[in-house]
């Protein structure tokens, strides 16, 4: 089973969207997949039209120990399965603090599930806590999503140094794989500039040197901004089943398949302009100071690069590890 953990502390960034759509679009292409909400606000369950009030039990009882993923899963359609979520995860966090192993018990209690999936994509709060440092402990992998504006890329440091830990520490495995960008608009010349920046981080930081990044990438899907995206959750249906004609829907078959085709090799991954040495994964690099940004020609007053640099340089992560109490250790 591929596991996945859809991340980004930063809310509104597109992670639920993502793993519903992305998961039903699996699916569709014959794979089996699991859905995991592991967020407390449930978002990803009702966005499947669950109602999680009439469930047997939730993500919280999976967390706790007070039941199995077998107990747990709602069949939402074809090929598609989910492990609902409730409001009552939000104090999983806190009963957990004296657990043992606590790092570990997502990844123990997905064990069983390896043979009955293909995929398990893990929808994951909008924090660095001990739920999400659980969804990276149990994946392989690691799908950030992100809006290509300047704000969003704010604690993509942060992330990629959990991360770091989380692999030199608990789960040698973990790499990151991609970055989706979401809510994408195309006339933006600012949102070009972002995404320059990322891809010019992500074609020096992918090398064989750096096993958490080597198979890094920008994912040459956008996912477009697009109303019927937002409407579907009202209707408690996938954009497949509310809008199957939208841009939508066509941009998350897209990403369906690059997802299934796997990342490139790091010699793909490579361009001609990156440099022969390895940098610090952390900042990302500067862009020129004085260039004019314009989004629907309103000027912005700084790049990406600079950003980041910028408010980032006391943003160090807890060298014990994760926030909210919950030691990488």
């Amino acid at each position: 089973m591929r596991t996945v953990a859809i991340v980004n502390q930063k809310g509104g960034v597109g992670k639920t969207t993502t793993t519903c759509n992305l998961g039903a679009a699996l699916a569709r292409r014959g794979q089996r997949v699991l859905l995991v909400d592991l967020d407390a606000q449930a978002h990803l369950t009702f966005h499947l039209g669950v109602d999680n009030t009439k469930t047997a039990a939730t993500s919280y009882d999976l967390m706790t120990g007070r039941g199995t993923v077998a107990e747990i899963i709602v069949e939402r359609g074809p090929g598609l399965s989910l492990v609902p979520s409730h409001i009552d995860l939000a104090g999983a966090e806190v009963e957990l603090v004296t657990a043992l192993a606590r790092e570990h018990i997502l990844r123990e209690a997905l064990a069983p599930c390896g043979e009955k999936y293909d995929y398990c994509l893990i929808d994951c709060p909008p924090s660095l806590g001990l739920l999400t440092l659980n969804a990276l402990v149990a994946a392989q992998e690691i799908l950030v999503t992100l809006q290509p504006h300047f704000l969003a890329l704010q604690g993509m440091t942060k992330l990629i140094e959990t991360a770091r830990l989380v692999r030199q520490r608990l789960n040698p495995a973990l790499r990151i794989t991609g970055l989706v960008f979401c809510m994408y608009d195309g006339r933006a010349t600012l949102s070009s500039e972002v995404i320059a920046d990322v891809e010019q981080f992500f074609s020096r930081a992918s090398t064989a040197e750096n096993p958490l990044l080597a198979e890094a990438r920008v994912l040459r899907t956008r996912v477009r901004r697009n109303i019927k995206l937002a409407e579907a959750p009202g209707f408690g249906q996938t954009i497949f089943e509310y809008a199957p004609a939208s841009h939508g829907a066509e941009d998350y078959e897209a990403l369906a398949g690059e997802i299934l085709d796997g990342p490139p090799s790091v010699k793909e991954t490579a361009t001609a302009t990156a440099e022969t040495t390895t940098p610090s994964p952390y900042p990302l690099p500067s862009r020129e100071r004085g260039e004019e940004a314009t989004e629907e020609k309103t000027s912005s007053p700084s790049s990406a690069g600079g950003l980041i640099s910028k408010n980032n340089s006391d943003n160090t992560p807890n060298p014990e590890g994760a926030a909210h109490g919950s030691p990488v250790a």
